[in-house]
């Protein structure tokens, strides 16, 4: 079962969700944060929110700016914009008396939750699938046309060959300034990092570069057969049931 929800972006627009509801003996509440132009209906953000609440963690997923059911314009957003809206749907998890004790975030999202978690109160652990070290690891998805953003101030890119977005130099340049080699080793939350050794899209020296970057508590699970996407039959399932294990000393009072 899933609930509708609706919150504020730290922009203005509105920004559209789903809690997937927990079944059973409630565990805990989490925010997952989804990839670069994936959405709240991705596979992975969908699968893993899903088994994680059949276990008994009830999960916020949401559309990012421009995405899916959400208002805005994509163009608009940034990295800076998803961390914020990251952690403006914790806030919404607080004030619906629900709060979110975990981050999970898958590729590109996996980035905003590393750099959210230190700023917002009540967040006790971070699990990250298939993330880049660095999130202006992006620009690859758009390299065919930076150039001519940056000259002209937007451009179209065609994502995934049918959906056309508009990408602005504000959004180029704030991927491009963002970091996370200063805010990694000061996360101050046991950290789980999850990537599979054959991921094409992200490679996994990025994990690596992670881990080595973490304080304990920190922890290690390669996903061995799983694409960067986690499209295949189990394989999110897989990665949500590891979180699942992992995070439980974490969730409760």
């Amino acid at each position: 079962m899933a609930e509708r929800v609706h919150f504020r972006s730290s922009t203005g627009p509105m920004l559209a969700g789903l809690i997937d509801l927990p079944q059973g003996e409630v565990r805990g509440w989490g925010v997952f944060a989804h990839g670069f132009t994936l959405g709240k209906d991705s596979p992975a953000a969908a699968r893993i929110c899903r088994q994680l609440a059949s276990e008994g963690i009830g999960m916020l997923r949401f559309d990012n700016l421009g995405l899916g059911d959400s208002e805005g314009d994509w163009g608009d957003g940034s990295f800076t914009v998803k961390v914020a809206d990251t952690i403006e749907a914790v806030g919404f998890m607080a004030e619906r008396g629900t709060p979110a004790r975990l981050l999970v975030g898958h590729s590109w999202g996996g980035c905003a939750v590393l750099a959210a978690a230190g700023r917002v109160e009540g967040v006790r652990a971070v699990a990250t699938v298939g993330a880049p070290s660095d999130p202006s690891h992006a620009e690859h998805q758009y390299d065919a046309v930076v150039d001519r953003v940056l000259d002209d101030g937007s451009a179209q890119w065609l994502v995934g060959g049918s959906k056309a977005l508009t990408l602005k130099r504000a959004f180029v340049e704030d991927v491009r300034h963002a970091q996370l080699l200063d805010v990694i080793p000061k996360l101050h939350r046991p950290l789980l990092v999850m990537h599979s050794p054959t991921d094409v899209t992200v490679g996994i020296e990025n994990a690596s570069e992670i881990f080595n970057l973490a304080r304990h508590p920190r922890s290690f699970v390669s996903l061995e057969g799983s694409d960067h996407l986690l499209t295949a039959p189990g394989q999110a399932k897989r990665a949500a049931r590891i979180v699942s294990a992992w995070a439980d000393p974490y969730l409760g009072e």
